[in-house]
């Protein structure tokens, strides 16, 4: 972020784009600078200097919708070695709550922005599908932090909620359509 004077035209262009905040757009700059290193661009071993990622059970997939081009709306498949400022907000937007002043219009649109980063980040392959290999490897990374379940367990699981899912959704689909649509 630039002089001032321009900085402030960049923040306002920011806000619009993200609906952060003039005030939190400043805060995340100040978490980019501090992970980057004060550099331009963050590359993802940088964020290994995240304390609170190293034991989440799906880092990696967080780590990986930071720099995968479908969320970042660059590309339909592919990820980026690294990421700018204005990519990072572009993330970052994705975890803002859904705001009380919003029409429903603009509540259905964020509520389909979220599906969407959530489905890239499922949809490892960027084949428009979360296979029943991919759900696998989610259940298994969840419960990975848990020493009581072995890998079989958890693939049974994983199974088995499968299983349900289809059986409520036969004939109609009706999830996995909005799930498609949200990652076009």
């Amino acid at each position: 972020m630039g002089s001032s004077q321009s900085m402030s035209e960049e923040v306002r262009e920011l806000v619009g784009k993200t609906g952060f905040s003039s005030e939190q757009i400043e805060q995340l700059h100040r978490r980019f600078k501090q992970l980057s290193g004060n550099q331009l661009t963050i590359r993802k071993e940088n964020f290994n200097n995240i304390p609170d990622l190293e034991l989440n059970p799906i880092r990696s997939k967080i780590i990986r919708a930071f720099f995968d081009n479908r969320n970042l709306r660059k590309a339909p498949s592919g990820l980026a070695d690294e990421i700018n400022f204005e990519d990072f907000l572009t993330i970052m937007s994705y975890f803002r709550p859904i705001e009380t002043n919003m029409d429903e219009e603009q509540v259905e649109h964020c509520r389909k922005e979220k599906l969407r980063f959530l489905f890239h980040m499922y949809d490892s392959d960027s084949d428009g599908r979360i296979t029943l290999e991919e759900y696998r490897n989610v259940v298994e990374e969840l419960l990975s932090g848990n020493p009581h379940i072995e890998k079989e367990s958890a693939r049974s699981i994983a199974d088995g909620a499968m299983m349900e899912a289809a059986s409520v959704c036969v004939g109609q689909m009706a999830g996995l359509s909005v799930l498609r649509e949200a990652s076009g």
